[in-house]
C-alpha cells in the first residue's frame, strides 16, 4: 500500500490516500488511533459512482466513525472512478442489460434474474478479492487492530465479503438494490451480527425481494430498521442506530 496524500482534517482525523497496486483507496484514523492503542476498522462500501462524486458522504461517515473512536477505509469499485473502464465485450454486456433493466422498470415488469446477474456479478466477482486484499494491508498498520466492520452498499458486495472473510465481525447493511441468486444463496451462509437498513418507499427497491434477502441470512443476530422515505431519505436517526449496533460488536 503507497500512501499519495496525507491531510488533517478539522476535527483531528488523519485522512490518507493510497494506492493498492493500481486500486485507489481513502483512510481515515481518528486522533486517538495509535499502535499501543490501535483502532478497529470499519470499512465503507459506497455505489459505483467513484470515490470523487461519493467523497463528501464518505467522509461525513468516517467523521462519525472517528468520533465514536473506529478507523474507516474504503477503495474504488471496478470501473469507477479513475479506473480503466472494462473490457469492450463486457461493457457491452453491462449496457444491454442496463437497458433492459430501464425497460422494465418503465413496463412496470419484473426485472428478470439474467439483467441482474449481468449488471450486478462480475462488480462483485472483482471487488471482494481487491477488499480483501485492502484489509490485509490496512491491518498490517500499527495503529489499526480488529475487529472489522462494514458498512454500505453494494449489498451484493457486502454479502459475499461477509461469507468469504472470517475477519468481518459484524456488518451494518443497505438494502435497495437487486441481488443475484447466486448471492442470495450466499446470505445463508453470513452468520455474522447484521443491523440492515431498508427505505420503504424506495422506488428502485424490491420491498418483498428486500424483506426475503432479509430472512434468508444465516445469522442468529439480524435487525431491520425500516425507514419512511425513498431511496436517499436515510434519517439520521438509522445513521445513529447503525452507530450503536458497531460500539456493541466492535469495542
Amino acid at each position: 500500500m503507497k500512501v499519495t496524500s496525507e491531510q488533517h482534517l478539522s476535527d483531528g482525523v488523519r485522512e490518507r490516500a493510497f494506492l493498492l497496486g493500481e486500486v485507489p483507496g481513502l483512510l481515515w484514523t481518528p486522533a486517538s488511533a495509535s499502535a499501543s492503542a490501535p483502532a478497529p476498522l470499519i470499512l465503507l462500501g459506497h455505489p459505483p459512482l467513484g470515490l470523487r462524486a461519493m467523497y463528501p458522504r464518505l467522509v461525513d461517515r468516517a467523521r462519525q466513525a472517528a468520533a465514536d473512536g473506529f478507523a474507516a477505509a474504503t477503495v474504488e469499485l471496478p470501473g469507477a472512478g479513475d479506473r480503466p473502464r472494462p473490457p469492450a465485450a463486457e461493457q457491452a454486456r453491462a449496457e444491454r442489460a442496463r437497458a433492459a433493466l430501464r425497460r422494465a422498470v418503465q413496463a412496470g415488469e419484473p426485472v428478470g434474474d439474467e439483467i441482474v446477474d449481468a449488471l450486478v456479478l462480475p462488480l462483485v466477482e472483482k471487488a471482494v478479492p481487491e477488499w480483501r486484499a485492502a484489509l490485509d494491508a490496512l491491518l498490517a498498520l500499527p495503529e489499526i487492530g480488529g475487529p472489522v466492520g462494514y458498512s454500505g452498499g453494494v449489498i451484493s458486495l457486502g454479502i459475499r465479503l461477509a461469507a468469504v472473510e472470517p475477519r468481518l465481525s459484524a456488518a451494518v447493511l443497505f438494502a435497495g438494490s437487486f441481488v443475484p441468486r447466486a448471492v442470495v444463496e450466499e446470505a445463508r451462509r453470513v452468520t455474522i451480527p447484521l443491523h440492515v437498513l431498508l427505505q420503504w418507499d424506495d422506488e428502485g427497491n424490491d420491498r418483498q425481494a428486500a424483506l426475503d434477502l432479509f430472512d434468508a441470512f444465516g445469522s442468529e443476530e439480524k435487525s431491520l430498521h425500516a425507514g419512511l422515505g425513498g431511496h436517499t431519505g436515510v434519517s439520521r436517526f438509522a445513521g445513529d442506530t447503525a452507530a450503536l449496533f458497531f460500539a456493541r460488536h466492535l469495542k
